[in-house]
């Protein structure tokens, strides 16, 4: 229980920390952080709570990341539900506080978006469903080979959590424009649910395309290096 606690609590972080960037600081008129700061939320909060709850609960704070750890050898397949659960409702915790937060200021509209992740229409710069498929997929497997690569046991200790947030931090440098950047189903769930809509329709890529990739990091990141 404290491991699924440690998840949920790290989730919420991300999502109000990341997300909540994006929402309260990206566009702010003349001193908004822009996609570099979001991009830098975003792996400041995993890179944040590696040294608070890693020793706890391993610090996945997204199910893709708990997937390719179990198809990598790394995590026991009977806490991967749990952990997922976890997760999903962390990020739901995060959604709705920061929801509280944005909605006090006059002209707070879900229209907006509210940081959901998105292709086509809802993609921040026109891509397509295929490219959208393509950069998560693609984007998660790296992310799941810096995190599988980092955390060995033959890794130098303790810059785990520098080089996973670094790696989160490029993902969105790359990604943003694509899709709003996801690699991980639960913060995109967290923000689908307030937008609905679209955001729920397009949720399913958001889900798949994370898992696939880190589903492909676990078994070829086993195949290079079978000793954990």
């Amino acid at each position: 229980m404290k491991k699924l606690v440690a998840e949920f609590i790290g989730t919420l972080w991300l999502v109000l920390g990341g997300c909540g960037s994006a929402v309260l600081a990206a566009g702010f008129p003349e001193l908004g952080i822009g996609f570099v700061g979001v991009s830098i939320a975003f792996g400041l909060t995993v890179l944040t709570m590696v040294y608070s709850i890693g020793h706890i609960s391993g610090c996945h704070l997204n199910p893709a990341v708990s997937v390719g750890l179990w198809i990598g050898g790394r995590f026991d397949k009977k806490d991967l539900l749990p952990y997922i659960l976890a997760q999903v409702l962390g990020g739901i915790a995060g959604a709705t506080i920061l929801y509280f937060i944005a909605s006090g200021k006059q002209g707070f509209d879900l229209a907006d978006g509210f940081a959901a992740n998105g292709f086509g229409l809802h993609s921040p710069d026109g891509y397509g469903m295929t490219a959208a498929l393509l950069t998560e997929v693609v984007m998660t497997f790296m992310f799941l080979i810096v995190i599988l690569g980092a955390t060995h046991s033959k890794a130098p200790k303790g810059f785990a959590g520098v080089a996973i947030g670094l790696a989160l931090t490029l993902i969105h440098l790359i990604s943003i424009p694509v899709t709003n950047t996801s690699v991980n189903p639960a913060r995109s769930t967290s923000q689908a649910i307030f937008v609905g809509d679209w955001a729920m329709g397009q949720l399913w890529l958001f889900w798949a395309a994370p898992v696939i990739g880190a589903v492909l990091a676990g078994m070829v990141y086993k195949y290079l290096s079978p000793d954990n």
